[in-house]
């Protein structure tokens, strides 16, 4: 969210550069289009899959070939909406560097850029404001080993204290130091969850099952009974079996675990088939 009363971070808290913006749009590559779609789609999944907050939070993917560009949402557009050409250009100075008639979220701006010039290895950074994911970011306890989709995270999620909303740039190098050189997800303290991809199939679908997570440890916690534990074995062991994806890849993209989830997934954003599960 930008919403801000106190006049401490007006000056943050600006649109990003309109001033800025170029009049024309460049050539694109086929390397570009395809993130965007895969980023509009990652959008629309988050929307349909019930995590999205109106027209807050964000989800960014770095344009290939640059690092110092990424690709982010028109603010003030619903998820749901969102398209392959209507996500903004920004960098990591927060110039929009292709025409738009949007601007973009200024704590999305702040997250994203801090994100993006520290850990070349994020392709894609995706943040939630999702209700048990504030839950269990507000517990001082934070994400418990309870449960298989918990257990992805164990001593592999790291967090960052809340510092209002971040419209103040200055938060970005504190952001940065919390989120350590290695964490794919990052649990911001009675705010939110972030995860981080080399993929955007894979920052989705560590999101999808960080929000599951947390789900389900809301659930178990409701109803006041002990958890059952998980041996400290176990738990690192099924965090390496997530890590290594050998179940889930795909022979024509071997590099990516997540290729086959994500090739299902997109079906979720294409009309049903038609054919009867009979045939």
């Amino acid at each position: 969210m930008t919403d801000n009363t106190s006049g401490e971070s007006v000056e943050t808290a600006e649109r990003i550069a309109p001033a800025a913006r170029p009049a024309s749009r460049p050539a694109m590559s086929a390397a570009e289009r395809q993130v965007r779609e895969d980023l509009a789609a990652a959008y629309r999944l988050v929307a349909l899959y019930g995590m999205d907050d109106s027209i807050y939070t964000h989800i960014s993917a770095r344009v290939p070939g640059t690092e110092d560009q990424f690709l982010i949402n028109p603010f003030g557009m619903l998820f749901r909406d969102i398209t392959a050409s209507s996500l903004v250009k920004i960098d990591l100075d927060g110039n929009i560097v292709e025409p738009s008639e949007w601007d973009v979220n200024p704590a999305g701006f702040t997250i994203h850029s801090a994100v993006h010039a520290a850990r070349h290895d994020a392709a894609c950074v995706l943040h939630t404001h999702t209700v048990a994911g504030v839950a269990v970011s507000s517990l001082a306890g934070g994400l418990q080993p309870c449960n298989q989709w918990a257990l992805q995270f164990h001593n592999r999620v790291t967090y960052h204290a809340f510092e209002g909303i971040a419209l103040n740039h200055a938060e970005r190098e504190r952001l940065v130091a919390d989120l350590g050189p290695t964490s794919r997800a990052l649990i911001l303290r009675n705010h939110g969850l972030v995860t981080l991809g080399r993929t955007i199939s894979e920052a989705f679908i560590l999101m999808h099952n960080l929000e599951r997570a947390c789900r389900v440890q809301v659930a178990i916690q409701s109803t006041g009974q002990a958890i059952h534990p998980v041996p400290e074995e176990v738990c690192e062991l099924t965090a390496r079996q997530y890590e290594s994806g050998d179940t889930n890849r795909l022979a024509e993209q071997p590099t990516d675990p997540y290729a086959r989830e994500w090739r299902a997934l997109l079906q979720r954003l294409e009309p049903a088939s038609t054919a009867s599960y009979r045939t």
